[in-house]
């Protein structure tokens, strides 16, 4: 049975059931089949090609009203977050050939602009099923993510893509059906897949937080404890900002047995403060690149873990995939020898919309198989994978090349850190030393220099000197992007302007 079937069965067995909550909106099984059916019809008689379809918005209903309807009609759908700046958003129509962006709410006038909600008053409701044009190597979604050029990216991901990946989520992670997942993650981030489709096909009810939300820790914790969260999705930051609030624990969640993450490195610090406060729940740590639909590895992080690694893997690879390390003379990397990780199989993207050279750079065939090339370095172990960051956050300082998140882990790592990120700063077009952003934990020093004295003095044993960083900058937070990652583009201009 297809992902969409999957979807639309729910609708006839518990159409009332809650699929989606926001706020004060909600979003049945049996609206959400109707609905994206209806607006299906629409889409199918208005727009006879299978160009994609925009559809812009934040965590309102008639967004994944949206995504299913473009879908069913033949079209794949590009999510655009309501924080997107709007020229980003006219590069995004121009480079996607797109010719129509369903709006969910405010969006940029342009001429392929059409309110979601209006285009469904417009319609009679129809007892008619859309007629679901699904075809394995067609487009589901596109997800556009920052290209070096700074020309944004669009990333293809088939049906076959994520229904290997839906496949994967629902069969290997026990979480059952009928469960509430937290979406934490904007559309437009593609972990916030990683519990949209494992919900809609197992007849479970998504609570959708907003920005708004986590920029007002008082609403955004009377929200979560207000939502019954079985499954917890969110980057580790997220979770790291919610762990500043003491009352975060199980007692304001006390149905939630699951926490997936994605998206950024989950730290032994992070995952012990988590298991201590949530004795009941799984902590499972996942890796993946959007390229690579949402996520490909997969760990229980247990006690055992944590004593045993410092540095966290990210888990075993699917069945359907494989992971080759790569050396840079395009050799594989023995085992515990770093080098770019490679994914290989029905997970991998058919490349950039658009984008043919960049897609040659980045993808290839191994063994008649897509493979895709991370820019990410890793090594295996003992079947585990580790990440170690940014291959091209990589720099050479001093004549001394190194990896910033190997500097940021090593600096978490003191008693005295809670978070860190490590930023390169230049003078004269080129790399003079390292600036250490911290928030501190609780401590008695009288004095920001005693304070870095006893970092220095705990980290020495483990970072050489020129890999410890010259100046350090104490903060009550680390900003975070919309998608929920450290936000070190802001941290740069905040410390060089």
């Amino acid at each position: 049975m297809s992902l969409l079937k999957k979807i639309d069965q729910w609708a006839v067995t518990q159409p009332d059931t809650l699929a989606f909550i926001w706020r004060d909106r909600t979003l049945t099984y049996g609206e959400l089949k109707a609905y994206s059916d209806s607006l299906a019809h629409w889409i199918a008689a208005q727009y006879s090609d299978d160009a994609p379809i925009m559809v812009y918005g934040h965590m309102q209903p008639e967004m994944i009203v949206s995504f299913l309807a473009c879908v069913k009609a033949g079209h794949a759908y590009i999510p655009v977050d309501t924080s997107i700046p709007t020229e980003r958003v006219l590069r995004i129509a121009q480079s996607s050939g797109a010719k129509l962006m369903l709006a969910a709410s405010d969006a940029p006038d342009l001429p392929l602009t059409v309110k979601a909600g209006d285009a469904l008053k417009a319609l009679f409701m129809t007892d008619k099923p859309a007629p679901i044009k699904q075809e394995n190597d067609k487009n589901f979604y596109i997800i556009y993510t920052s290209g070096s050029t700074g020309n944004p990216k669009g990333v293809q991901i088939t049906h076959s893509c994520l229904t290997s990946f839906t496949d994967w989520m629902t069969s290997d992670f026990d979480l059952g059906t009928g469960k509430v997942f937290l979406n934490q993650a904007p559309f437009s981030f593609d972990l916030s897949v990683m519990d949209l489709y494992p919900s809609l096909v197992t007849g479970g009810t998504i609570w959708a937080i907003d920005k708004d939300m986590i920029a007002k820790p008082k609403e955004l914790f009377a929200s979560l404890a207000a939502s019954g969260t079985e499954v917890w999705t969110s980057t580790p930051s997220f979770a790291e900002m919610c762990l500043m609030e003491p009352s975060f624990n199980t007692e304001m969640l006390p149905s939630l047995r699951t926490f997936l993450f994605c998206g950024e490195v989950l730290s032994n610090n992070v995952a012990r403060q988590l298991s201590e406060r949530f004795p009941n729940a799984r902590i499972m740590n996942t890796y993946g690149p959007t390229e690579a639909t949402v996520a490909v590895t997969k760990i229980e992080v247990t006690k055992e873990i944590l004593d045993q690694y410092q540095s966290l893997p990210v888990g075993r690879c699917k069945s359907d995939c494989r992971i080759l390390i790569t050396k840079e003379d395009g050799t594989i990397a023995a085992e515990g020898e770093k080098g770019e990780i490679v994914i290989v199989g029905p997970s991998v993207s058919t490349g950039y919309l658009g984008s043919p050279e960049l897609t040659e750079k980045s993808f290839t065939i191994i063994n008649g198989e897509r493979a895709y090339k991370t820019g990410d370095a890793g090594y295996m172990m003992d079947d585990l994978l580790f990440y170690n960051g940014r291959l091209d956050f990589q720099i050479k300082l001093h004549g001394y090349r190194m990896e910033l998140e190997e500097i940021e882990h090593h600096l978490r790592s003191s008693s005295y850190v809670k978070s860190v990120v490590v930023l390169p700063i230049q003078k004269d077009g080129k790399y003079d030393h390292l600036l250490a952003v911290i928030v501190p934990e609780d401590h008695t020093f009288a004095k920001e220099f005693q304070l870095t004295s006893a970092i220095k003095k705990e980290v020495a044993s483990l970072l050489p000197n020129y890999m410890i960083p010259r100046k350090f900058m104490y903060q009550s937070s680390i900003p975070m992007t919309p998608n929920g990652k450290a936000d070190r583009k802001k941290l740069m201009s905040e410390v060089t302007a």
